[in-house]
């Protein structure tokens, strides 16, 4: 059952889902407000103790309790004084443990809860929520939030279950309300006590409960227990005690209860009789009075009252008919409401009935009101139901629901969707009954096309997908214009997928689907593309004036052609579109070309086969020759083609030149191009090549062919390939083979070597045996072990390879035997700087001098002792540089090549120079945040000290090796350089001028956004600052720059000065009501007035004195053609507008405003203001009586003046 919350938002958002606002003639027509009479809307005070009043009657209107409504939210506020309070730190409110708590309550309960310090330090607590919410979070607040007292009520143990309840339900209930904790004994305690913790205000609340606990309870011996607990009575009265019992219909049973038992309560106190009720949901309708015979029958007669003064009545009517008998925002029944307030109205979801509850006389004259709306609505209104497939309802709606608003809108009737979480197909139609059948036979076609509708997929490149949508989705708005029943979908670009998808009407999709595949046959046509290349300088003359001669080519030949840019290089020309355009359109462009320059064409037949060889490396070949022949271009046919032609196109002269080169180079190619083949070990190529290449260069030199080993990625490492003339590379075939063979016959040799030299050939694991081996043919040389006292050396391999190995070693012995070792002296913290980065400065000059150089151990305590620098590679003047062991670098090898090692060391040993730098300019050469001098030093490998800013000192120091210091202290002069001129420049760039120009021009001056005021700055390179707000001289503007430029800025904005003082201001009324017809959306239509009559128009400001004023500022001539344009729109405006506020007038009666009805209405229609609340039977329209006059010193006179008394009128004695 749902209460009728017909008024509320929740109760009233399920039955205007979906459905279009209606309006609903009937009895009650709704363009007609509900004046009130002056009682209904201001019914009279109850007179306390007046004589005659019964407790049995009915409330009076102020005391009625109405009950139509039911809020789903529900505010409470409650006070906890500041001796109760149990958090009293006042210094954090709202920030302590009372703010968290309150945030863990909202949290757990869902309420919203709002806390406030009053004056006397005591919290106003404020929640909002839900019923249960709210009660829950208040019993947590007075728990958490409030000290605790307690109290103890003693009550039989066997009526415990009865306070407790149906799963402790009673008992939880009791607590929500009272926001205490009451604690009853366990079955097996003996202790009758129940024992109630909470505030001082919710024990008495608690305990004040108790006492009509019994009377509201279920139960047969409830008012029994009551009474012997409230009433205690003495033995002669309990002698005299009588019951009756009555019967009474068991749906009036809750009236004789009344709320929370109060009826029953004041029946008990008013005759001393208890009333015992059966439980609710017992079928039993009798009812017990028990008291003393003469207090029976009053009681009686309260019982009966009571059950018959509210009566239950239902009114059958259609489930779908009760949003409509609601009415539109609840219009209907709240006007029933308003008129009989005592009444209930329930309306209960998806049964045919509505229930009517209140006082007899006011429950039929609802029940009429209601059945004359249902009997008027089963007229006007039919409904129908029909069930469509869920999967059809998006497509029945449509994008933004356009296509079900259609039909609401076409047939003036609402349909209702189920929801697709309902998983329901039922469609149901409600309106004018004409109505609903169009809109249903309309819904049915729509799904009998959905039904019959088929999915196609077409493969279509995704290159193609931008094309064929065009340009803002032009073209596929043409392609779905033409098939509307089709939909299109595109794959989203990202998913990088070519399956357009097609879905409508089969025989449609098929049509829209050949039409796709035309476009895009054409598309794949027209997307040929052809390169032709055309000289640099004759790329403007196929161009033409103004593009004419390249749009007629496009035009003609329908091909896209596109030219490189004019600082490209390239000199090729793209021609997009179908074949035998493209080649129309090249041979157009050729010719062109042939006309302007003598460009002759010649075609040579050369093997395809040679191609490759006379390109070139990335074309090094026939660029050379196109280079060297005034910038022919000869064209090679695409590869694959298996065509021998080759064009070549230019001046003719050129031409030939560049044919001949081409042929004597194919020539040479063809007899250079002879190729033989040879196999041999991998391990045998580093011997045939030779140490540095020699061996492979003596046999190239002697036969003049080519030998090409294996690259490590080629498959064949086996394969050796001799290209050039047929003699020469048989004669270095030889060659080679006789190598080989001579490598394949193994042999095995020894020699002597010195036992002290031998730990060079084997140690770093053996690497110099390891080099010796690749070197020689994969030949092994054994030494023997350590120890063995043994000088013999054994070397098995190929018998060429054994002796150039035991060559070898000779000379590695006799460097060893030539070995000396040379000592330099270098600083120890020069020694980071001379090893270089990872050491690769040494591992340089250990490479290039074949030497070994070893640094010594560092010592720290001698860094520190360190003094007189060396500068400059030179030693210090003031003393001497004593070398320390720690400086002393030891080199070894040839007495020769130690001495080159050495010089080569000492060059890089670190120098510094002072390079001469301004100090004004430092800070420019650091650069922000250090990035100039740290570019510097990343660029010359130097450091560059400048010195502190204090200091001032004109000198910065360069640190680092001779040559790169030479070279950084050249950029630094440069940048210095660089610097001066800048300042020269900045220094030209600083003169200014300033002018007076009248503030009244500025915004011109500016222009809209800085439109104006910016062109000039860009125009004339110059910097223009305008007064600030709180400048003394407002008039001056100041101009920076060049001189020439800040002039020439200066001309400008004078002659624009000039230009604006010619003009003048007129004002024009124009009525505020065409104002914004005028202005246009966004000021779009007064722009475009501006710009078309090139004035300017300013309306009035919101609240302006003169609201109809607009000024217009121009020449004079523009401004008087801008008025005769604004004053003939007004006239054209102020017609829409008068026949609106007529049509309006007409539409919208008076009392939709406030007016028409009661006092003071008159003969006024002009539709005036709204003339406040107006009532019916007011005692001022009473015969002889009149409203107060509000201006009369007798109606309302001033304090201290004597009025004469005058005739009582309705409004009662005048009271001073």
């Amino acid at each position: 059952m749902s209460s009728v919350a017909v008024l509320t938002p929740e109760s009233f958002a399920e039955h205007r889902s979906g459905l279009k606002d209606q309006e609903i003639a009937g009895c009650v027509p709704e363009d007609e407000a509900y004046i009130p009479t002056y009682l209904e809307a201001f019914p009279p005070l109850p007179e306390k103790g007046a004589p005659g009043e019964k407790a049995g009657e009915p409330p009076s209107a102020w005391g009625s309790k109405i009950r139509p409504i039911k809020a789903s939210v529900i505010t409470q506020v409650f006070h906890v004084p500041l001796e109760e309070r149990r958090y009293k730190d006042n210094s954090q409110f709202g920030e302590g443990e009372e703010a968290k708590v309150c945030l863990d309550i909202m949290q757990r309960t869902g309420a919203h809860i709002e806390l406030s310090l009053a004056k006397d330090q005591g919290l106003s607590i404020m929640v909002t929520g839900k019923v249960d919410s709210v009660m829950k979070a208040r019993k947590e607040i007075v728990a958490r939030l409030q000290t605790q007292a307690s109290a103890t009520v003693a009550i039989p143990k066997e009526h415990h279950r009865f306070v407790i309840g149906k799963n402790g339900e009673k008992l939880q209930e009791l607590e929500l309300k009272t926001a205490t904790k009451i604690a009853i004994p366990r079955p097996d305690d003996p202790s009758a006590n129940i024992r109630i913790t909470g505030t001082k205000e919710g024990i008495e609340k608690a305990l004040a409960l108790g006492t009509t606990f019994f009377s509201i309870y279920p139960h047969p011996l409830a008012t029994i227990v009551l009474s012997l607990i409230i009433v205690p009575m003495s033995s002669s009265q309990k002698r005299k005690t009588t019951t009756i019992s009555v019967e009474v219909k068991k749906s009036q049973h809750k009236y004789i209860i009344g709320p929370k038992g109060n009826t029953l309560q004041e029946i008990l106190e008013a005759t001393g009789v208890s009333v015992e009720m059966p439980p609710l949901d017992s079928s039993s309708e009798t009812i017990i009075l028990r008291g003393e015979p003469d207090k029976l029958g009053p009681a009686l007669t309260q019982v009966y009252a009571k059950a018959k003064s509210i009566m239950v009545v239902e009114v059958t009517a259609p489930a779908w008919l009760h949003r409509f008998i609601i009415g539109k925002k609840g219009q209907n029944i709240g006007r029933i409401t308003q008129q009989l307030p005592r009444v209930h109205i329930e309306f209960t979801d998806g049964e045919e009935r509505i229930s009517l509850e209140g006082p007899t006389e006011e429950v039929e004259q609802a029940q009429a009101q209601i059945q004359e709306i249902i009997k008027d609505l089963l007229v006007r209104m039919d409904y129908t139901e029909i069930n469509i497939d869920q999967r059809f309802h998006r497509h029945l709606i449509g994008k933004n629901g356009a296509n079900i608003n259609r039909i609401k809108e076409q047939y003036k009737v609402s349909v209702r969707i189920a929801q697709d979480s309902e998983r329901s197909g039922l469609v149901r139609i409600e309106g004018d009954p004409k109505g609903v059948q169009l809109a249903r036979r309309e819904l049915m076609e729509m799904v009998q096309r959905m039904e019959n509708e088929r999915t196609k997929d077409l493969i279509v490149e995704q290159k193609f997908h931008r094309t064929i949508i065009g340009q803002k989705g032009e073209k596929i708005k043409e392609v779905r214009d033409k098939f509307p029943e089709v939909i299109i979908n595109f794959p989203d670009p990202s998913q990088k997928s070519d399956i357009v998808q097609l879905r409508g009407p089969k025989h449609e999709v098929e049509k829209c689907a050949k039409f796709l595949q035309k476009i895009i046959a054409d598309l794949i046509e027209n997307s040929f593309s052809l390169s032709v290349p055309i000289f640099k300088q004759f790329h403007k003359n196929i161009i033409g004036k103004g593009g004419a001669n390249i749009k007629k080519i496009r035009e003609e030949t329908n091909t896209k052609i596109d030219l490189p840019t004019e600082n490209s290089n390239s000199e090729m020309i793209v021609i997009t579109g179908k074949k035998n355009n493209c080649e129309a359109a090249r041979d157009r462009i050729l010719a062109i070309q042939r006309e302007l320059a003598n460009i002759k064409e010649a075609e040579v037949t050369i093997p395809a086969k040679l191609h490759n060889s006379l390109i070139g490396s990335k074309g090094c070949l026939v660029r050379s020759i196109m280079e060297d022949c005034g910038g022919v271009h000869i064209h090679f046919p695409s590869e694959g083609s298996g065509s021998d032609k080759v064009t070549i196109r230019g001046p003719a002269g050129e031409v030939e030149k560049a044919k001949k080169q081409l042929l004597q180079l194919a020539e040479e190619k063809q007899v250079n191009n002879f190729t033989a083949e040879l196999q041999a070990k991998p391990e045998y190529h580093k011997f045939l090549i030779g140490r540095g290449g020699a061996n492979i260069r003596r046999v190239r030199d002697r036969t003049g062919a080519r030998i090409i080993f294996p690259s490590p990625d080629d498959t064949e490492q086996e394969l050796i390939t001799i290209v050039g003339k047929e003699e020469a590379v048989r004669q270095a075939q030889k060659e080679l083979e006789s190598l080989v063979k001579n490598l394949d016959d193994v042999v095995e040799d020894r020699m002597v070597v010195d036992v002290r030299h031998h730990r060079h050939f084997v140690c770093r694991r053996g690497q110099v045996l390891r080099e010796l081996a690749e070197e020689y043919g994969g030949v092994a040389v054994s030494f023997p072990r350590t120890g063995a006292n043994s000088q013999r050396v054994t070397l098995k391999g190929a018998k060429d390879c054994v002796e150039a190995a035991k060559k070898r070693i000779q000379e590695i012995i006799e460097d060893l035997e030539s070995q000396v070792t040379v000592e330099v002296a270098i600083p120890q913290r020069y020694h980071r700087a001379v090893m270089g980065p990872k050491g690769c400065r040494i591992q340089h000059i250990t490479r290039e001098h074949e030497v070994q150089i070893k640094f010594p151990e560092r010592d720290d305590s001698a860094a520190a002792q360190e003094v007189s620098p060396q500068e400059n590679g030179e030693v210090s003047p003031e003393a001497e540089f004593v070398p320390r062991k720690c400086d002393v670098i030891t080199i070894s090898g040839r007495a020769e090549k130690c001495e080159l090692a050495k010089a080569a060391l000492l060059a890089l040993v670190p120098i510094t120079e002072d390079v001469e730098v301004s100090y004004e300019l430092h800070r420019y050469i650091i650069g922000q945040k250090g990035i100039g001098i740290r570019k510097m030093m990343e660029d010359y490998e130097v450091n560059i000290w400048v010195p502190q800013p204090e200091k001032q000192l004109d000198v910065i120091k360069v640190t680092g090796l001779a040559a790169n210091v030479e070279r950084a202290k050249q950029g630094l002069l440069e940048r210095v350089k660089e610097l001066q001129a800048e300042q020269e420049d900045r220094a030209l760039r600083s003169f200014k001028v300033t002018m007076s120009v009248d503030p009244k021009f500025h915004p011109k001056i500016i222009g809209r956004k800085g439109a104006v005021i910016s062109q000039i700055r860009k125009d004339h390179d110059v910097s223009i600052q305008f007064p600030d707000k709180g400048d003394e001289q407002q008039d001056l503007i100041v101009i920076s720059g060049y001189e020439r430029n800040v002039e020439e800025a200066r001309q400008a904005i004078q002659q624009l000065v000039a230009e604006l003082q010619e003009m003048v201001s007129q004002d024009v009324h124009l009525d505020p009501r065409t104002h914004a017809r005028i202005i246009g959306a966004r000021g779009k239509a007064i722009r475009k007035l501006m710009e078309e009559f090139k004035v300017d128009i300013r309306f009035p400001q919101p609240g302006s004195d003169e609201p109809d004023k607009v000024t217009v500022t121009g020449l004079p001539e523009t401004v008087d053609n801008a008025i005769d344009h604004l004053l003939n729109l007004e006239e054209e405006y102020l017609l829409s507008v008068t026949e609106t506020e007529t049509l309006a007038a007409y539409m919208k009666p008076p009392s939709r405003y406030g007016g028409g009805g009661g006092a003071g209405a008159g003969d006024d229609s002009s539709g005036g203001p709204a003339k406040g609340f107006v009532v019916r039977d007011a005692p001022w329209n009473a015969a002889g009586n009149k409203a107060p006059d509000m201006s009369s010193a007798e109606d309302f006179p001033t304090f201290g003046t004597v009025v004469a008394p005058k005739q009582a009128s309705a409004w009662g004695p005048k009271k001073f």
